[in-house]
């Protein structure tokens, strides 16, 4: 047990460099755009194709998550990162930028399922909720990354590369080793609908956060005469405000009780969105942007955590830790599928004007006030207390 606060340390390093990635590179969509002459919708398709093929890396990881630790699986999408992130800023042909995208795309979703995995065997090993924190951690990178790219703005594309030295080094970290046997090829019997109810919330929480990230920018740039090196701020204030919501997500949840948390959080969401669809100046957007930030926040950390407290329960030790790796990566789907309407959707809907794109998850984001229920905590089985 004495590892498990250099566990703990590695594995936030991780969720805060796919953050620091990802936004580095979607705060850059304006310039990507532009370079490479791309109309809304061909940029559209190829986030599909992205979104795709990061659902790809994810089911990857679900197949060898059965015989292979998910550090090794970590430090295998960390590497196709540090590969793939250079050439997309330093493509010197569309085709190559292209392929290099693909290839980041798998190692987003190898990335997404494997940081999971690792969280929930970490809080597990703590016995109590932590999971805020990692997703805490994840904004923190990408609060930096946004930051880099409003400070290297002026910049030419390809200063962007650098960020793959981050991935790098977050490669050698102490990550949680797998406990106990490979999965077995028998079935496993999990309790799948209360699993898949969240999985609808996760799902409406990466619609919002994936046109937040990847459509604010753009929104800023199209909609208002925003200066071009303040279009990042649609994603900058986003980003703080879901990170201070996240590291005090513990202590709010175990005060007001996670059902609340979500109900209020849709309800604001929803008046955020309104604001943005509406807003006459983009200050007035950026206000906007902020405040959804914060109420979406922790419904992702909530999401996996019920999730994994509801696939490892009945199980012993031995069996617990692949088996909750394995439907983790499988959970993490509903991230895809989220992020299909939130980029894909949102962009295509808002194909003339992103203020109807943004219209579509103003709507459906109120779907959370149902789903809800299903996260009280009668419905999750609660981990063991760690020795």
């Amino acid at each position: 047990m004495s590892a498990l606060p250099r566990n703990r340390t590695a594995v936030a390093a991780a969720f805060a460099t796919q953050g620091l990635v990802f936004i580095s590179l979607t705060t850059r969509l304006p310039a990507i755009q532009e370079r490479w002459d791309l109309s809304d919708v061909q940029l559209s398709l190829l986030l599909l194709m992205m979104v795709g093929l990061a659902g790809l890396g994810s089911v990857v990881a679900e197949m060898l998550a059965k015989q292979h630790s998910s550090a090794r699986l970590l430090r295998l999408g960390l590497s196709l990162i540090v590969l793939a992130v250079p050439v997309v800023a330093l493509a010197p042909a569309v085709a190559v930028f292209v392929a290099a995208l693909a290839v980041y795309g798998v190692a987003l979703g190898v990335v997404d399922a494997t940081t999971n995995m690792q969280a929930v065997a970490v809080e597990h090993g703590y016995g109590r909720p932590i999971l805020p924190s990692f997703y805490g951690a994840w904004t923190l990178g990408g609060v930096v990354g946004s930051a880099i790219t409003l400070a290297t703005s002026q910049l030419p594309l390809g200063a962007a590369a650098a960020v793959a030295v981050v991935p790098l080094a977050v490669a050698f970290a102490a990550f949680l080793p797998r406990t106990g046997a490979p999965v077995s090829p028998a079935p496993v019997d999990i309790a799948w609908r209360p699993i898949l109810l969240i999985g609808l919330a996760l799902v409406l929480f990466y619609m919002v956060d994936t046109a937040a990230l990847t459509w604010g920018p753009v929104f800023l740039d199209h909609t208002f005469a925003t200066p071009a090196s303040l279009v990042a701020l649609a994603t900058f204030p986003y980003l703080l405000a879901s990170g201070t919501l996240r590291l005090a997500g513990d202590h709010l949840v175990h005060r007001f009780g996670p059902v609340a948390m979500l109900r209020v959080g849709g309800l604001v969401a929803a008046g955020a969105l309104a604001v943005i669809v509406t807003s006459p100046t983009w200050p007035v957007a950026v206000a906007g942007f902020t405040v959804l930030g914060a109420a979406v926040a922790v419904i992702a950390p909530l999401s996996f955590s019920a999730a994994a407290r509801i696939a490892g329960s009945g199980f012993d030790e031995e069996d617990r830790h692949a088996r909750v790796d394995a439907m983790i990566a499988r959970f993490n789907q509903f991230n895809y599928a989220g992020a299909l309407l939130g980029a894909v959707m949102t962009g295509l809907v808002g194909a003339n004007s992103l203020r109807i794109g943004f219209a579509v998850p103003m709507v459906l984001i109120l779907a959370i006030l149902p789903l809800a229920r299903v996260f009280a905590p009668a419905a999750v089985v609660s981990p063991p207390r760690a020795a």
